[in-house]
C-alpha cells in the first residue's frame, strides 16, 4: 500500500465496511456529515482511490483496495490500543 493519508485510509475503510445497498456517494456523503473533510476534498479523495486503482468502475474496493482497507484497519487498531494502554 502507497502511503496513504488519514483522509484516504478512513475512506477505504468506510467502503469496505459500508452496508448492503450504500453507494460510494452515500459513504462520502456520511464522511462529509460526520466533519472527517469537506464535500471538494471528500470528491478528491475517492477520484484519488479510483484512478489508483483501489476502487472499480461500479464502486467496489479492488484487490487492491480491499488489501489497503485491512492495512488501515490494522493500523486504527492498533493505535487505537496504544492509546487505551496510555490511558492506564
Amino acid at each position: 500500500m502507497r502511503d496513504f493519508d488519514v483522509f484516504h485510509q478512513v475512506s477505504l475503510l468506510g467502503i469496505m465496511k459500508r452496508e448492503p445497498g450504500e453507494t460510494l456517494e452515500d459513504v462520502q456523503a456520511m464522511l462529509v456529515e460526520t466533519g472527517m473533510f469537506e464535500a471538494p476534498e471528500a470528491k478528491r479523495v475517492f477520484d484519488d482511490l479510483r484512478t489508483g486503482g483501489y476502487v472499480d468502475e461500479s464502486g467496489a474496493l479492488t484487490f487492491l483496495g480491499v488489501e489497503a482497507a485491512k492495512e488501515a484497519e490494522v493500523m486504527f487498531a492498533k493505535a487505537g490500543e496504544e492509546m487505551s494502554v496510555a490511558d492506564r
